[in-house]
This record gives C-alpha cells, sequence and structure tokens, in this order.
C-alpha cells in the first residue's frame, strides 16, 4: 500500500505538469500522422484544371476529374496561374483543356489534353498519371460514341449517352495486388509503419525524459521526508518503479488506441502484442528510473534525456529500416534494446508473426529491461541513504 501511494504521489506531480503531458500525450500522436502521411504519400493528388474553352467535352472531363475519388480538383483561370501554382508547390500537377474541344470530337478529329508536371517529382509524376486516367476513360467513351456515329448512324450526342450507359454496366477488371515477399524485412507503409516505431521511441524517450520528476524529487528533499517516516527504501523504490511503468503502459496503450481507431493500424497478434507492449514498457519505466538517479539536475534530464532517446531510436531503426543500412550499421543498432523492439513488430506485422516467433526478441528485451532495473535499484538505495 505503501508503495502504491508513493507511486500516486509521483503520477499526480507529473500529471500536474503541462508540458510533460504535451511530450507524452500530444506530440507522439503528432509525429505518427506526419511520418505515416510522409511514409504512405497523400492519397488525394492537388490539381489544377484550365478550361480554354473545350465546351460541353470541357465540362464532362472537368466532371470526371471531380469525381474522381485521389484527386482534388482547383480551377484556374489561365495557364500561367497553374505553372505558377505548380512551382510553388501548390499543386501537384495541372491540366489544360484546350480550346473548341466538343467541335473536335463532333468532327471525329483528335484532340489533346495538355498536363503540366515536374519531371523531377515522383509526386508530380503520379498526379498526371491520375489525371491521364481519368481523361483516357472520358477519351474511350468518346471513341466509342464517333464510332458508333460513323458505322451505325444516329446523333454524337446520343451514341455518347449510350456509351455511358453501356459502360456503367460493363463487368470491371479487378487489379489484385499481391507481395512477392512475404517475409518482409520492414514494417508496412503509412501509420502501420509509423505508430509502431513511433511508440518504441516515445516510451523510451518519455520514460528517459521523466527521469527529471526523480531529479526533482531529490531536490526538493521529499525521499528524506518520506525516509523518516517508518518506510522501507524497497517501498519507496517499488512505488517509484509502478510510477513509471503506469507513465510507459498509459502512453503504449494510447499510441495503440489512437493507431488502431483513427488510422487503422493493426498490431497483430492480441496476445503477443500485449506481450511485446507490456515488456517494452518494463524497459523504459527501468530506463527512466535509472535516468533519474544518473542525472544531477531536472534541467539536465530535461536537455540530455530526449537527445540520448532520439539518438538511439535513430541508431536503433525507429526513424528508417535497419535493412537499409550496412550491416555493420545493423549490428551496432542491435546494441540498443529499440532495435529489438522494433524487429518484433516487424514479425507481427509484417510477417503474422506470433509471441513464438517473437520470443527471442522479447526475452532480449526483458534481460534490458532487468539490467535496467538492477541498476535504477541500486542507484537508488544510494540515492536513498
Amino acid at each position: 500500500m505503501i508503495s502504491l501511494a508513493i507511486a500516486r504521489s509521483s503520477l499526480m506531480r507529473l500529471l500536474r505538469d503541462r508540458t510533460a503531458l504535451l511530450f507524452i500525450v500530444v506530440l507522439p500522436i503528432v509525429i505518427i500522422v506526419i511520418v505515416g502521411a510522409t511514409v504512405r504519400g497523400f492519397s488525394t493528388w492537388r490539381v489544377g484544371l484550365v478550361d480554354m474553352g473545350g465546351g460541353s467535352a470541357g465540362r464532362e472531363i472537368t466532371k470526371a476529374l471531380d469525381g474522381a475519388h485521389d484527386l482534388a480538383v482547383t480551377r484556374y483561370a489561365s495557364e500561367r496561374a497553374l505553372a505558377t501554382a505548380i512551382a510553388r508547390g501548390e499543386l501537384s500537377a495541372g491540366a489544360i483543356l484546350p480550346p473548341r474541344l466538343t467541335q473536335a470530337e463532333r468532327a471525329g478529329r483528335p484532340a489533346k489534353v495538355a498536363l503540366l508536371v515536374e519531371h523531377a517529382n515522383s509526386s508530380s509524376q503520379a498526379a498526371a498519371a491520375a489525371i491521364n486516367s481519368v481523361v483516357s476513360a472520358v477519351g474511350a467513351r468518346v471513341q466509342a460514341a464517333q464510332f458508333a456515329t460513323r458505322h451505325a448512324g444516329g446523333s454524337f450526342e446520343n451514341n455518347l449517352a449510350r456509351a455511358a450507359s453501356v459502360e456503367r454496366t460493363l463487368p470491371r477488371v479487378e487489379v489484385e495486388t499481391l507481395q512477392a515477399q512475404r517475409a518482409s524485412s520492414t514494417l508496412p507503409e503509412g501509420f502501420s509503419y509509423s505508430a509502431p516505431t513511433e511508440l518504441v521511441l516515445f516510451v523510451f524517450l518519455s520514460a528517459v525524459a521523466a527521469g527529471a520528476a526523480i531529479v526533482e524529487t531529490r531536490r526538493l528533499g521529499i525521499y528524506e521526508r518520506i525516509s523518516a517516516a517508518p518506510v522501507r527504501q524497497r517501498s519507496i523504490v517499488a512505488g517509484e518503479a509502478l510510477n513509471y511503468l503506469t507513465i510507459a503502459l498509459g502512453q503504449s496503450l494510447l499510441i495503440v488506441l489512437v493507431g488502431s481507431v483513427a488510422f487503422g493500424v493493426s498490431w497483430g497478434d492480441p496476445f503477443a502484442a500485449g506481450v511485446l507492449l507490456l515488456t517494452w514498457s518494463l524497459v523504459g519505466a527501468s530506463a527512466g528510473m535509472l535516468a533519474g538517479t544518473l542525472f544531477r539536475t531536472p534541467e539536465q534530464a530535461s536537455a540530455v534525456g530526449p537527445v540520448l532517446g532520439i539518438s538511439l531510436g535513430m541508431l536503433g531503426g525507429c526513424m528508417w529500416p535497419l535493412s537499409i543500412v550496412t550491416p555493420l550499421m545493423r549490428q551496432l543498432g542491435h546494441i540498443t534494446p529499440q532495435a529489438w523492439a522494433v524487429d518484433a513488430w516487424t514479425n507481427l506485422l509484417s510477417r503474422g508473426g506470433t509471441l513464438a516467433t517473437i520470443f527471442p526478441d522479447v526475452a532480449i528485451l526483458a534481460a534490458f529491461a532487468a539490467a535496467f532495473l538492477v541498476l535504477a535499484t541500486a542507484r537508488m538505495r544510494r540515492v536513498l541513504t
């Protein structure tokens, strides 16, 4: 009970710190969104459109572009304004509908829709391909109507309407994407990449930075006042350990919940993921306690802790997959617990792993947690005496 009271007191002091709450709760979610969107690429391309007088044919293409789920279309009055927007990065690409497009369609003459893109920009090329796909679909209906008008008679407008009606009844060709290498050595793209890596990064980073709380407690003489009561040292150590474990677990569960609900992240086998979360929380909690006994001032903990956490995260594969670095850097990365945690998440999310397949990684993480906890306990006892 004494340990619970100490843990509750330490946790309440942390919850009153708005800066700490921002760091623990808000910042990880923001980084998950940024990294997830960057790794996945944006699902909607911002494109521009200039209609130079295409008439009803131009309106048909405009309607098709507006209806495309992966395009956000903005109208521009001139080609120059469109080119300026692309150069400024406001748009990924643009389309220019030529004048007298309707007359060209009815006469069976070819008509060209111009695309403005940046050739060195892969995103611009992808947006142009999306525009081209929509325009080609409209062009296919126009070609069908032209063919029917030449060989079966009737007006072009009626044949175009009939072609659009027939198109809706035709069966669609489904394209299925299969992963050539199922035993992937990297996490999936998008939020399934950013959520687990940022969980590994921020749980450890937040715990180490929160070591400032222990330093502040020492500075205020709270431990001396607690020790003046009939409270054993092991109760104080257990209370602080429980406090840090609660913080790490709470942050982990928050990231998992937000990742699942807001971003549709699948965390793999529930039981294996739960064991991994608990083990990593133990690593973070014990590292935070150890940091609190090593730093001398709260300012030192707040300054050095994040730098240390980010550096270990970079080395351990939280910023980029270790599969893309040299073998030497991969070996150096596995000096850190972060690399083993990322390996375990990769196994769960990319290979359909279970507790049995991630057990070696979990065992090594448990060894890290035990080592940190032993050192932290020894340091805490020294601080208390």
